[in-house]
């Protein structure tokens, strides 16, 4: 926090009418000054700055307050932002608090990430090596202001110059990797540069950090797929981040609404022309914490996504959380053909405006669609309209909004308003059942077993079938899979007594074993289920039990992360990514172990 102090002499030192009158043309009134109202549209003058008070006020609309809160409401900055403005305006020093724990453990990442984006915007400035990228982005329409707003680079066409540049400023693999900057591969020496040859764009927190890039190829016929983006690290959670916030955050607040596109260079082409209200998703649909993030800034989030089937599931999925954030979801269309960049850079702003200006709430989107493929023409569609319709009522967590939403699906499908809420009040409290069978349903244990044996869909039991109904492949699993990494004291004791048998065994039945595993053994044998690919699943069932405890240890590590306190996040995502090393490992070994045992079984497993 800002002390009161402080607070209170960049307040003193900052002159309100110097301050106001950069945004609005003042005219001196006696010892205060006028202009017309920022906040309101009018034709006479109703909006005055008392300088000898510090406050300003309109008599048109009644918004008033002092130098901070004009920033605030007319900029969109925070209380913070603007006191910090105005302070670095003013020459008047903030005290910073002492590195917190979670700071010391996050630099080398920080410092990783810095020097990526340096790194990359040289590599674009550079007269030959950034040629092709400049070429490019003036082919887009990208001016060279808007690549220097919005941080742009390139990736050299080349392994390990991202690397090579780190070392040589004392950057090691282990944090380069870490921080998503490097890789490695088997089929390579040495790690190497995780983007190449692609145009970069910087992704920031909302402080404006640097936090982790997306990559974009420059050819249309390049290998590799066309947008290539950081992992997950320390510093970055894919789903809690939104592209562009950092800058459009305060024309989001004075706009009071937020647009939401696909893509980097959506974002960059619509921000660069003067639709500032806009942020790009860094995925295929809106996660709970992006529309929670999102919705912090502006209560109407307007979604502008591609109309085909991707596009739509993603808005209306979007949609969804959106309406459980609190906020009001509206979805703007194009023509067929257009994209948000195709649209800005033929029309500019003024005509995307116009098609943001026709934006519809997502309800009624649903509507169009549904309308247009006839879905309420008789009993059948509408009822698998409902389908489609009762996520979005379920979703709205307005109860004001949440019962307009089931009035204009009362009338447009002509079920009853009582019955539309039942199906709202029936999906909550079967949510809550699950929820609850899911905590009182008993966890499987650990290697030794329980005193049973898992569920029919388990990999023991599939294991198990497949065993019984080839038992050629009985050596194999004998070979590759010990019997105490199986969960179930009676699978293993099945499992024992297939492998002493061996495949040469003709009789299973006559197999010694107990009465609970004889039991198993019939179940196995008249069970009837028809499997696609057996060979495939032998071996999937070979590797989720050979890996199981790595890869419960890698869920529980994932768990944590998403709760874990900042300080946490590097060993956390350390022990994680050794983790992961020594799964690839295991895996291969095993792979290279099944080509030994039976060629007829190889399969190199991959995750």
């Amino acid at each position: 926090m800002i002390p009161d102090t402080v607070v209170e002499e960049v307040r003193d030192r900052a002159d309100i009418v110097e301050v106001i009158g950069e945004h609005v043309q003042l005219k001196r009134a006696g010892k205060e000054f006028k202009a017309l109202c920022p906040f309101h549209a009018e034709k006479t003058p109703s909006f005055y700055v008392v300088p000898g008070k510090g406050f300003y006020k309109c008599f048109g609309c009644g918004e008033s307050g002092d130098v901070f809160s004009f920033l605030m409401k007319h900029v969109g900055l925070s209380f913070n932002e603007a006191v910090e403005k105005l302070a670095d305006r003013e020459g008047v020093e903030i005290p910073r608090d002492a590195p917190r724990p979670e700071d010391d453990a996050l630099r080398p990442y920080r410092e990783a990430v810095a020097f990526a984006a340096d790194f990359y915007r040289r590599q674009l400035l550079d007269p030959g090596t950034g040629e092709k990228a400049r070429r490019y982005l003036e082919q887009r329409g990208i001016d060279d202001a808007a690549a220097e707003r919005f941080l742009l680079g390139y990736a050299p066409d080349a392994w390990r110059s991202l690397r090579e540049a780190a070392h040589a400023h004392g950057m090691t693999d282990e944090v380069l990797e870490t921080a998503g900057l490097i890789k490695t591969s088997e089929k390579m020496a040495e790690p190497y540069d995780r983007l190449r040859d692609r145009l970069i764009f910087p992704i920031t927190d909302v402080r404006g950090r640097v936090i982790a890039f997306g990559g974009r190829v420059l050819a249309g016929d390049a290998t590799g797929p066309k947008y290539l983006n950081s992992p997950e690290t320390p510093l970055y959670h894919k789903g809690r981040e939104l592209y562009g916030l950092h800058w459009a955050k305060g024309a989001i607040r004075r706009e009071g609404s937020a647009l939401v596109v696909e893509g980097y260079m959506d974002y960059v082409s619509l921000a660069a022309r003067e639709v500032e209200n806009v942020v790009a998703a860094l995925g295929t649909a809106m996660t709970p914490e992006q529309a929670a993030l999102i919705t912090r800034y502006a209560p109407q989030v307007l979604l502008l996504y591609d109309s085909d089937a991707a596009g739509l599931r993603a808005t209306f999925k979007s949609g969804d959380e959106i309406l459980r954030a609190g906020g009001h979801p509206m979805v703007v269309t194009l023509p067929p053909g257009e994209d948000p960049d195709s649209v800005a850079r033929a029309g500019g702003a003024e005509v995307l405006r116009r098609h943001m200006d026709d934006a519809v709430d997502v309800l009624e989107r649903k509507f169009q669609i549904l309308d247009g493929r006839g879905y309420f023409e008789d009993v059948e569609g509408i009822r698998k309209a409902l389908d489609g319709l009762l996520p979005t009522l379920r979703a709205a967590k307005d109860p004001t909004l949440q019962d307009i939403y089931v009035d204009r699906v009362a009338k447009r499908t002509g079920v009853r308003r009582e019955t539309l809420e039942a199906e709202i009040r029936g999906a909550t409290d079967g949510s809550r059942r699950v929820a609850a069978q899911r905590v009182e349903r008993p966890q499987p244990s650990a290697r030794g077993g329980s005193p049973g044996r898992p569920g029919r869909d388990g990999p023991e039991h599939l294991l198990l079938l497949l065993m019984v109904r080839d038992t050629g492949r009985i050596r194999a699993a004998a070979d590759l899979v010990p019997a105490e990494e199986l969960r179930g004291v009676v699978n293993r004791e099945l499992y024992e007594a297939l492998v002493r048998g061996g495949e040469a065994a003709e009789e299973l039945s006559a197999l010694p074993m107990s009465a609970e595993a004889g039991v198993l053994l019939d179940e196995l044998r008249g069970d009837r289920t028809e499997l696609s690919d057996p060979d495939r699943m032998f071996w999937e069932q070979v590797e989720t039990i050979r890996l199981r405890p790595q890869l419960d240890r890698l869920d529980e590590l994932q768990a944590r992360l998403g709760d874990a306190d900042p300080s946490e996040h590097a060993a956390l995502f350390a022990e994680k990514a050794e983790l992961k090393r020594k799964l690839k490992e295991k895996a291969t070994e095993l792979g290279r172990l099944g080509a030994k045992v039976s060629n007829r079984y190889r399969r190199y497993l991959k995750r």
